[in-house]
Order: C-alpha cells, then sequence, then structure tokens
C-alpha cells in the first residue's frame, strides 16, 4: 500500500527508479483517492481517462532506463492550459466542449519527461476570482476545512495536492493565484520570473501578468517542476533565454528585507502577523540579516493591477464572440449575436472586469487611469530594484487573512481584492515569489494555515528557492 500522505515527487522518483512500485500503481492509487474524495471537494472537473495508458508509458521510460525527475510523477493541470485532444474551458459556459488542438508548452515538456496527466483541475472562471467560486462548474472546497474557500484562481491545483490526489499540479498566477491558495491550503505554491516559463497554450487573462508554476508539498518538489518547465520558447515571445540567467552565487550568509511600513496598513489580522514574526524569528537564528526596507510605491500596488488588468482582460477576451469558437448564442443580427453570447457565456465576475477594462481603456479615461497605471507600475519596479541593492529577498505574509468561510465575500469583491495585496507587487514587477507553509494560525476553534511570501530579484529563482528551504526546515 503506497502511503500518499508522505509521498514527495522527490521520494517517488526513488521508489520508482528502485522498483518498490510502478508508476502503474502509483497511478492507481490516485485515481483511488480521486475517485474517495474529489467529488466532496470538487478539485477537479475531469480525470482524464488515459492515465493508466500514460503510466504504462512511464514504466516503458523507467525500465529502458530513459526516466527523469518527472517520469511516472502524477500532476494535475489548471482547466486554463491546451492538452492535445482534451476538453479545456478555463471553467466558463463559453467555452464548454472546446478541445485543444496543440500542447502548451509546458504540457509538452511533461509529456516529454513522462509525467503522468492526471485531469484538469477547478479555477475561477478565465482565472478572475480569489476563492474558486465563480467557476461555471461548481465551487471548490478547502481540503484543510471543508466550510472554507481554497483560494483562487488556481484553488483546484491547490486542492488536488493538500488532499492527495495529485503529487503536483500547474497552475497561472496573475496577481496571487498559486501563491495565494496554496497559503490558504497549506502547501508550496510558486510563480516564477515573468518569461521564465512559456505561456504558450495558457488561455490569456492579462498577458503582461500571467505565468505558470507550480503548486507542490514541498519546496524541493516546486524546484524540481520548474526546471522541467522552465526555458526560453520561440512561440512565446516573452520567454527569457537560458544564457541571461546569471550565475548561482553562493554568499555564506544573505540578507532579508521587511517593508514594515507596508505591513503596518490595515487588513492584516493580528494572527497573521504573529505567525509572520515567528518564522523571521526563526530565519534569523539560522543567520539570516534581518532589516527594514523602504518600498515607498508598493502601497499602490493593488490599484495599479486593477487598472492594468481588466484592461488586459477586455482585450484577450474580446474573441470569445461566439463566430469563431465556444459557446454560440444566435440572435437577429451579427451584434444581437455577439451580446447574446457574451451574456450567456460570461459570469457576473467576467463581466465585471471586462466592463471596468474597457472604461479605463476608453477615449477620454485612458490618460485618467490606465497611463497612469503604466507610470505607477515602473515606480514600483524602481522601487523593488533599489531595495534590491541591500538585501537579497524581501519577505512578507502571503495574505492578510486566513481561508475565509465559503460565500462570505461573494458580494462585496473588494474585499475579495483585497486578498492578493501582497502577492500583486511580484506579479507588476515580473519577479520570482514563492508562498510556504509557515504553521498555522487560531480562528475561533479552527487551526488554518498561513504562509509565509518570499520575493526575490529578477532571474533569481535561485535564492528564492534557498530562503524558502531554510523557512520550512
Amino acid at each position: 500500500m503506497i502511503n500518499l500522505s508522505e509521498l514527495t515527487i522527490a521520494k517517488a522518483r526513488k521508489h520508482l527508479d528502485d522498483g518498490d512500485f510502478t508508476a502503474v500503481e502509483l497511478a492507481e492509487s490516485y485515481l483511488e483517492n480521486i475517485a474517495k474524495k474529489n467529488e466532496e471537494i470538487f478539485g477537479y472537473i475531469e480525470v482524464y481517462s488515459d492515465v493508466l495508458e500514460q503510466a504504462k508509458r512511464a514504466d516503458e521510460m523507467i525500465k529502458a532506463r530513459k526516466a527523469v525527475s518527472l517520469t511516472g510523477i502524477p500532476l494535475a493541470v489548471k482547466d486554463n492550459m491546451l492538452v492535445l485532444g482534451k476538453e479545456a474551458t478555463s471553467s466558463s459556459k463559453i467555452l464548454k466542449g472546446h478541445i485543444g488542438t496543440y500542447d502548451a508548452t509546458v504540457i509538452a515538456k511533461l509529456k516529454e519527461a513522462g509525467a503522468v496527466l492526471l485531469g484538469r483541475t477547478n479555477m475561477d472562471e478565465f482565472a478572475m476570482g480569489s476563492s474558486t467560486e465563480t467557476s461555471a462548474y461548481g465551487k471548490t472546497k478547502n481540503p484543510r476545512d471543508m466550510t472554507r474557500v481554497p483560494g483562487g484562481s488556481s484553488g483546484g491545483s491547490a486542492a488536488v495536492v493538500a488532499s492527495d490526489m495529485a503529487l503536483g499540479s500547474l497552475g497561472s498566477d496573475t496577481g496571487g493565484s498559486i501563491r495565494q491558495p496554496a497559503a490558504f491550503c497549506g502547501i508550496v505554491g510558486m510563480k516564477p520570473t515573468y518569461g521564465a516559463v512559456s505561456r504558450f497554450g495558457l488561455m490569456a487573462m492579462a498577458s503582461s501578468l500571467d505565468q505558470i508554476g507550480p503548486f507542490t508539498k514541498t519546496v524541493e518538489d516546486a524546484e524540481i517542476i520548474f526546471d522541467a518547465i522552465r526555458g526560453c520558447d520561440p512561440m512565446d515571445s516573452t520567454t527569457i533565454p537560458g544564457d541571461l540567467y546569471p550565475k548561482k552565487e553562493e554568499k555564506t550568509k544573505l540578507k532579508i528585507g521587511i517593508p514594515r511600513d507596508f505591513l503596518s496598513m490595515k487588513g492584516l489580522d493580528a494572527s497573521m502577523l504573529e505567525n509572520f514574526e515567528a518564522t523571521i524569528t526563526a530565519l534569523k537564528n539560522k543567520g539570516y540579516e534581518i532589516v527594514d526596507v523602504s518600498l515607498p510605491y508598493m502601497k499602490y500596488s493593488l490599484a495599479t493591477y486593477y487598472i492594468l488588468m481588466p484592461a488586459e482582460v477586455s482585450s484577450n477576451l474580446a474573441r470569445f464572440d461566439g463566430i469563431r469558437f465556444g459557446l454560440s448564442e444566435i440572435g437577429k443580427d451579427v451584434s444581437d449575436s455577439y451580446k447574446k453570447t457574451r451574456h450567456i457565456g460570461f459570469g457576473e465576475e467576467v463581466r465585471r472586469r471586462i466592463l471596468l477594462g474597457t472604461y479605463v481603456l476608453s477615449a477620454g479615461y485612458a490618460d485618467a487611469y490606465y497611463n497612469k497605471a503604466i507610470q505607477a507600475r515602473k515606480l514600483i519596479r524602481k522601487d523593488f530594484d533599489t531595495a534590491f541593492k541591500d538585501v537579497d529577498v524581501i519577505v512578507t505574509p502571503t495574505t492578510p487573512s486566513p481561508a475565509w468561510k465559503l460565500g462570505a465575500k461573494m458580494d462585496d469583491p473588494l474585499q475579495m481584492y483585497l486578498a492578493d495585496i501582497f502577492t500583486v507587487p511580484a506579479n507588476i514587477a515580473e519577479l520570482p515569489a514563492i508562498s510556504v507553509p509557515s504553521g498555522t494560525v487560531k480562528e475561533g476553534e479552527n487551526e488554518l494555515p498561513a504562509g509565509f511570501h518570499i520575493i526575490a530579484p529578477y532571474m533569481r529563482e535561485d535564492i528564492l528557492f534557498r530562503v524558502a528551504k531554510d523557512a520550512t526546515k
């Protein structure tokens, strides 16, 4: 009997190579666990029918001594990444029945490595949300507390790892959509440097902010998946050539920066701050130097994000018109068909962001809002550039509070947006960031997971993983 609760990617790799169990046996164990748990948690929208066939091919690679780090490893994929021949809908009615005609680059890399793709996971519709409650298919529950949200938009990908329904998974992160659900579910979630991982085959939400990254149980496992999916891609002009990455620096002592002014803002629960300080103390005891840093424009990150992101959403989602693909509602003319399709096909949150984005891009308002946000983005980036001259990483809590109750914020979108206050700056500045488990905080009678958030300089994932490993030991 395979003990899934104690299994990691690194451990599974050794067991598979040593012949303790086969890839087929491992896949069967996960399929059994999915059958037991998924109906209640609803992490998966679909479990693929060819899982065991994939596992058999992985066993052949292992037998032929062609196995690499992810050969035979069961992984899950967020529903906004294309898989050849499989349905991919971004959890939206407007794309129900849409079949991928090619593999996203990250999927092609996983297949080449011999990974076993278990299925596609639930998400907020078109990645718009912080709770996985806006999906057209239904809500995902937090495995740590079934009455609470798993976070979003990649809540399904987080939930399947936290509930041992996958060894790892892929999510997409536009403003915190990997790191926030990782914190809520008590696992590791990592957003790479913008351009480190190809977005080809990812359904775009906000193209200048989106990035694909891993969910895992450990930092070591996150690094394994990142190394497998990273790399320059001729199909994505924003990807970074490998030779541009700096060589690893083995400093004996690293310096951690804390933006104290930002942490003093309203909205951070006292229990989360106490949890954060405990992790800082532990790192200090391990030899890290802790200093305060000033990031004066960081406080404008959320406002900047909620101008830039909807603007890009309104442009990217214009293609879903009922004419070229997806849902098509017939009206009295082309314009009427277009309106009916989008009204029926898009959920409330998606429509809200399209309207907001169209407004900030419209004549007379683009200068007042969108162009100002572009200027603010440059200032936020400059803040980080200046701070990283003196420190190696910058840390905050991942979220201002633990996971909230299902339905608690659905009628108050502004409160839900505030859940991204600590994660958004890394997307604005295109920096790598990670959330690692930092124990629990007490809320009433419940012990809920908390996350410790680390931001590293541009293309310095090596430093990010080093600090993250120390933070979780």
